[in-house]
């Protein structure tokens, strides 16, 4: 099992470890809802090195990254960022992403999910037919996510970069904590703001940002937080969880990706999304609000009125923002609408809950 830069800091705060795609990662510090409630209100610090990173470079890498990708890379300007997904040849999602344009037409980075990054690599350089330069720089790079409302606040005195004004999937490189060379970029998948900030791991660098962190957000309360808070407030906002709401066999489309689905250029399975874009899905992901007491969990089923199965709960959870149960799933498209009535087997009950609009609030 792999560690990351911070597990002993991890270790040290009192962190409950857990597996997590290869890596020992802290599943929770004091408890998800405290954990969580600090990011929603004040500011929280996630260790999320354990994702992947790839450098693509030369005349031909955005070619490469437009043949592979749903969203259109051709838009980004250096410094700007996009959310996109690689499809497959069958009409599924390899993974979901994001791009990172480092120098206009010749040089991006991409991220990828933890789980995925030896998948991503073969399944990219697969397409890698014009000597795109591709280097992966996962084991190297360490990442942080500073989230929640009063996150840039407390991180601007550690940095000359203005991140206070620094526009939402928009980044620059600068120094930060008196370490150079950080890209800082005001990303995250918590709903709440901030900033992710990438770095080389070498020296005492990672130790040095992270204690800076602490001790310029001790007045203000900033907390350690671990991947049970993030999937929570992740699921809040609606966001999607590869190998739970997305996967090899969902689309975009189903999962609500259309925004990221761009057919004003060519890219793997475009022929198959234009088809169930015109015929429309069969099936939608929504996110629904538990009526009778129970808690949604990923795998069980989704049923009508008459009590045949529609679907299947991808995620859910009791919502520490709203303290309510609520949950992900796929039904078919005809109990899709907001407000529709379903029910969740749970165990042996059939539970009330309805369609409600994303994100929850």
């Amino acid at each position: 099992m792999k560690n990351t830069p911070f597990t002993q800091k991890h270790i040290s705060l009192g962190a409950k470890m857990v597996e997590f795609a290869g890596y020992s990662m802290p599943i929770s510090y004091t408890g998800i809802n405290e954990e969580h409630a600090a990011v929603r209100k004040n500011a929280g610090i996630f260790d999320v090195s354990h994702m992947g990173e790839f450098i693509l470079k030369g005349e031909n890498a955005l070619d490469l990254i437009q043949r592979v990708t749903t969203n259109d890379a051709s838009k980004l300007k250096a410094g700007q960022a996009q959310y996109s997904c690689l499809p497959n040849e069958k009409g599924g999602i390899v993974d979901d992403l994001l791009v990172y344009c480092l120098e206009e037409n010749k040089t991006y980075m991409l991220v990828v999910n933890a789980s995925n990054i030896q998948k991503d690599w073969e399944w990219i350089g697969g397409y890698n037919t014009r000597n795109v330069e591709m280097h992966n720089i996962s084991d190297k790079t360490a990442l942080l996510a500073i989230q929640g409302p009063n996150a840039t606040k407390i991180l601007q005195s550690l940095t000359e970069v203005d991140i206070l004004n620094l526009k939402y999937y928009t980044f620059a490189k600068g120094e930060f904590a008196g370490v150079k060379n950080v890209l800082i970029s005001a990303t995250g998948y918590t709903g709440a703001g901030g900033i992710e900030i990438y770095f080389e791991d070498k020296g005492d660098d990672a130790s040095k940002i992270w204690d800076t962190i602490f001790k310029a957000g001790e007045a203000s309360g900033i907390r350690a937080v671990g991947l049970g808070a993030r999937d929570t407030l992740r699921l809040e906002m609606g966001y999607c969880l590869y190998g739970n709401d997305i996967d090899d066999t969902t689309s975009p489309l189903e999962a609500g990706l259309g925004w990221i689905t761009k057919f004003t250029k060519d890219f793997t399975s475009k022929q198959l999304f234009a088809e169930q874009k015109a015929a429309g899905p069969e099936r939608k992901l929504v996110g629904f609000e538990m009526i009778d007491k129970g808690i949604p969990r990923h795998g069980y089923e989704i049923k009508g009125q008459d009590g045949g199965v529609i679907g299947e709960v991808t995620s859910g959870t009791q919502s520490p923002s709203l303290n309510k149960a609520v949950g992900m799933g796929y039904v078919r498209t005809a109990f899709a609408d907001i407000d529709s009535h379903i029910f969740i087997k749970v165990r042996d009950k059939l539970l009330q809950a309805k369609v409600a609009k994303l994100p929850f609030s």
